[in-house]
C-alpha cells in the first residue's frame, strides 16, 4: 500500500510518539493509536505493519464509522449465505483477509457493544464465526486500532467494554494535534508545497513568503496535518506570480455570497428520529433578544437557557448525529454528552 503522505515530523512529542510506535511494531501485540483528526494515525498503522514481522502478508483496513451498525459485524467477520436478507453468497470477512497480517480497525470507538463482544473473542482467541455460521475459523491476525476518543471516559460511560480495551491496549502511542508540534508545521507546508508544485509541472519551488509564514506558523490546525496539506496544496496551485507563495487561504468557504441563516434539517426535510415524516424542524434561535429568555430574570437562568437553545439548534443542523455535532461546536463527544444529559436532551439523537 503505497502513501501519497508521508509520516514527516523532527518536533520532541512526534518523534517520540513515533519512536514508541517502532518499538512496538516488532511484537506481536494490540496496539492502540489516539489522536485528533487529521493527526496520521491510518500513517502510524502502516508503520506498525511495515516494521512488523508480517510486514511482506496484508494490511487490511476498515473504517468503523463508514458503515451501518448492522452490517459492521457481517463486514468484520463475514458471513455465510443466506445469514441476512441480501446475503445471496458466502464472504470472507476482514479478519479473514488479514489472516497472517495486520488488520487496522480505525475508528474503533463506533463500534456497537455486540461487536465489540465479537471482536473481544476473535482477539482473545483468535477464531472468528462467520454470520450464519457456527462453525470457529481460527485467524492469525494482529490488531492495531485508532480513535480521537478517550476510551477509558467511555468505560465509565458504559458504552465501550473494559476487558476489550485492556485486551487492545498493550502499547498506546497518542499522537500530538500539530499545535503541539509548531516546529513541524513548516517542514510539513514546505514538502507539501514542492510536491504539489512538481505535480502542476513547475520546474522550481520558491517558498513561502513572509506574510504567508506568519500565517501558517500562527494558525491553530484543528485539522492538523490534513487541513495544513489541503491549505498548502490550494495556496501553491492558485498563485501564479513569480517568487514566492505568499497569499494563504485558511477557510475556503470564506465568500461574501456564501448563504446563511438556513438549517440544513429544515432546508432538507430529512427524516430524523422523532421526525420519521422528514417535516421541517422548528430551529430555536440563539440570539439573546429572542424566546430561550423570555421570562428568564436571573443570568444564571438566562445562560441556562441559551446553552439548551445552542444545544437543540446544533443537533437540528446535524441531523441529530451527536458526533458532528460535538464538532461543530469544538466539544468533545464526552463534553457534548455531559452537556445534553444536564439539558435533558439524551433523546434528541441519531
Amino acid at each position: 500500500m503505497e502513501r501519497a503522505t508521508q509520516v514527516i515530523g523532527q518536533s520532541g512529542p512526534f518523534m517520540d510518539a513515533l519512536e514508541r510506535a517502532s518499538r512496538a511494531a516488532a511484537l506481536d501485540r494490540p496496539v492502540l493509536v489516539i489522536g485528533e483528526r487529521g493527526t496520521g494515525k491510518e500513517l502510524v498503522a502502516e508503520r506498525l505493519h511495515r516494521l512488523s514481522p508480517r510486514w511482506d502478508q496484508p494490511l487490511v483496513t476498515m473504517n468503523c464509522a463508514a458503515l451501518p451498525e448492522t452490517l459492521i459485524e457481517a463486514e468484520l467477520f463475514g458471513h455465510e449465505a443466506g445469514a441476512f436478507t441480501g446475503a445471496t453468497k458466502a464472504r470472507a470477512g476482514r479478519f479473514e483477509e488479514a489472516d497472517g497480517g495486520t488488520l487496522f480497525l480505525d475508528e474503533l470507538g463506533t463500534l456497537s457493544m455486540g461487536a465489540q463482544e465479537r471482536l473481544l473473542r476473535a482477539v482473545e482467541y483468535g477464531e472468528i464465526n462467520r454470520i450464519g455460521s457456527s462453525r470457529a475459523v481460527r485467524v492469525d491476525v494482529r490488531i492495531v486500532a485508532a480513535t480521537n476518543e478517550h476510551l477509558p471516559d467511555r468505560v465509565e460511560q458504559g458504552t465501550f467494554r473494559a476487558d476489550l480495551l485492556d485486551r487492545l491496549s498493550f502499547e498506546v502511542v497518542t499522537l500530538p494535534p500539530l499545535r503541539a508540534r509548531p516546529g513541524d508545521i513548516m517542514v510539513l507546508a514546505d514538502h507539501f508545497g514542492r510536491r504539489m508544485a512538481a505535480e502542476l509541472g513547475r520546474d522550481q519551488w520558491p517558498g513561502f513568503g513572509l506574510h504567508a509564514t506568519e500565517l501558517l506558523t500562527t494558525h491553530r490546525w484543528p485539522g492538523n496535518v490534513r487541513e495544513l496539506r489541503n491549505c498548502v496544496e490550494r495556496a501553491v496551485y492558485r498563485w501564479d506570480q513569480p517568487g514566492p507563495v505568499d497569499v494563504i487561504e485558511l477557510d475556503p468557504f470564506a465568500s461574501p455570497y456564501r448563504p446563511r441563516g438556513q438549517a440544513p434539517a429544515a432546508r432538507d426535510a430529512a427524516p430524523s428520529p422523532g421526525n420519521p415524516a422528514g417535516e421541517p424542524v422548528a430551529v430555536p434561535s440563539t440570539r439573546l433578544e429572542d424566546s430561550p429568555f423570555d421570562g428568564a430574570v436571573d443570568f444564571k437562568t438566562r445562560v441556562n437557557n441559551y446553552e439548551r437553545s445552542l444545544l437543540t439548534r446544533a443537533l437540528s443542523e446535524n441531523r441529530y448525529n451527536q458526533r458532528h455535532t460535538a464538532e461543530a461546536l469544538g466539544l468533545s463527544y464526552d463534553q457534548l454528552r455531559h452537556a445534553l444529559r444536564r439539558h435533558d436532551l439524551l433523546g434528541e439523537k441519531g
